[in-house]
């Protein structure tokens, strides 16, 4: 890893498209992915379980609403939400243009 990578700055790696959700890897080893989910208002990520990994969302600028397993939940910036393993969860809408941490242990 180059040590550059070792302090990254979220709102500068956010990218968008308008067509859909934007994924930009921040870390990634065979245990663990980081990830920023960027999302332009309305846009989604499709509901999935992974039976043998976990995954948090940390809402680090917007807003968006959650489906965990049979439950919808809505966060904003500094919100975190969290899906044991073989949970579904997606994000179900951003309400506005949003971004989103992810991480998943261990990594799909």
């Amino acid at each position: 890893m180059d040590t550059q990578d070792l302090l990254q700055h979220l709102l500068e790696r956010a990218r968008f498209s308008e067509s859909r959700m934007t994924k930009v890897d921040c870390f990634r080893t065979d245990r663990l992915l980081v990830g920023l989910n960027c999302m332009e208002r309305g846009q989604v990520r499709g509901v999935a379980a992974h039976a043998g990994s976990a995954k948090f969302y940390f809402v680090v600028d917007g807003k968006a609403g959650f489906t965990i397993g049979d439950r919808r939940v809505e966060a904003r910036p500094g919100g975190l939400v969290v899906a044991p393993a073989g949970v579904p969860r997606g994000v179900a809408r951003a309400h506005e243009r949003t971004i989103v941490l992810v991480a998943i242990a261990p990594a799909p």
